[in-house]
């Protein structure tokens, strides 16, 4: 049980720290891209840290089988550069003992996992699905923020409002300007207003932007042929906001009822849901023969080929799941053979792990590694 504590605690602490900072990365990634989506006006800055934490569910069930793997790789490769996997061998444990003992933190993983995938993150999508749908109902009004210049998605409208008064109804001190005419010959429009306000048409449902007492000036930057009005009432249609979707219909269907269905879009989803969990058994049972390193190759000496064997079987993984995604033929059979395919090569790891390290040293010390004299 001391022994057991102690793997499952090098074992798990490493994974954490792989997983936060691999999470970190994603997460800043699609920070900014929703901040871009901010910046131009197609979503609120309201609803940032909203999108970003429904999100967090969805990066965990991919992250934690690639921090697992990682983990363990970097924590045994310790204990092994410092002999504390000889010391455990010497003392009875042999390498079988030391997978099962593996798995125990693996099967905790895989348990959260799989409840991330069946529950939580659909929910979490849903929930993102909700925040973009309530999005794509806003107008240009409803995007503007005070003493900022913004440049709108329509038109290749740019605004300027001073203050927004009334519960955000009306605008004081109001400019824009957007690019009129054609493209052979492009002229800019700039209206500046004292007011404005947001204007329903009850027949047609259109929102307007009402401007009061203001001018409009027309013509090419940087020619003096410009034409100013003088209104006192000024109206502009505002379209709605259009987010691309990024939530699929399928992702955000609780797991109740893909069962209920029967359609092969359906049925493919549900069973990448359910390959998450096995993910993280198959990469502890490929892991711990390829964590086995010599101390004088160094913890790292099998990192960079591991990690190329976990893309390979994660592409493989991806690529069978497009097939069943389209309807292919067998292509359920193709999916769990990937799982079963990665087995066998685990398998392969454990019995002759004698031979492929042999090999591997035979590699290792066939490279054109710098002397002591070079360096």
């Amino acid at each position: 049980m001391i022994i057991f504590r102690y793997l499952s605690r090098e074992v798990l602490v490493s994974m954490t720290a792989v997983t936060g900072v691999l999470l970190m990365i994603i997460m800043s990634g699609r920070f900014i891209k929703y901040l871009a989506s901010a910046a131009d006006g197609r979503i609120s800055a309201d609803v940032l840290l909203l999108l970003i934490s429904y999100r967090i569910p969805g990066f965990l069930e991919l992250i934690l089988p690639l921090g697992l793997f990682l983990g363990i790789l970097l924590s045994y490769g310790r204990l092994y550069l410092e002999n504390e996997i000889g010391t455990l061998t010497a003392a009875g444990v042999s390498d079988r003992r030391l997978q099962w003992l593996t798995m125990g933190p693996a099967l905790m993983v895989a348990l959260l996992v799989g409840v991330l995938s069946f529950l939580v993150t659909p929910w979490g999508a849903a929930q993102v699905k909700t925040i973009l749908h309530k999005q794509e109902s806003m107008t240009e009004f409803d995007a503007l923020a005070e003493g900022r210049f913004q440049k709108l998605p329509s038109r290749q409208r740019v605004s300027y409002v001073e203050e927004l008064a009334d519960n955000r109804t009306e605008l004081r001190s109001v400019f824009l300007s957007e690019q009129i005419g054609t493209r052979k010959e492009p002229r800019l429009g700039i209206m500046v207003a004292e007011s404005g306000r947001q204007y329903l048409d009850s027949e047609t449902r259109s929102r307007f932007l009402l401007l009061s007492n203001g001018y409009r000036y027309e013509g090419v930057p940087g020619e003096a042929d410009f034409r100013v009005f003088k209104f006192d009432e000024y109206g502009i249609q505002l379209k709605q906001s259009r987010l691309r979707r990024q939530v699929s219909e399928i992702e955000v269907l609780p797991t109740a009822e893909l069962l209920r269905n029967d359609g092969y879009q359906y049925r493919a989803q549900l069973h990448w849901r359910a390959s998450l969990p096995v993910l993280c058994l198959m990469v502890t049972l490929l892991a711990v023969p390829l964590s086995k390193v010599n101390p004088r190759q160094g913890r790292y000496a099998r990192l960079l080929p591991s990690i190329l064997l976990y893309l390979t079987y994660l592409t493989l993984l991806t690529t069978a799941r497009s097939g069943m995604d389209e309807g292919e033929p067998l292509a359920v059979l193709k999916f769990w053979s990937v799982h079963g395919l990665f087995g066998l090569i685990a398998l392969n790891l454990h019995v002759s792990n004698g031979f492929w390290g042999r090999l591997w040293s035979r590699i290792w010390h066939s490279l054109p590694l710098p002397t002591k004299e070079a360096r």
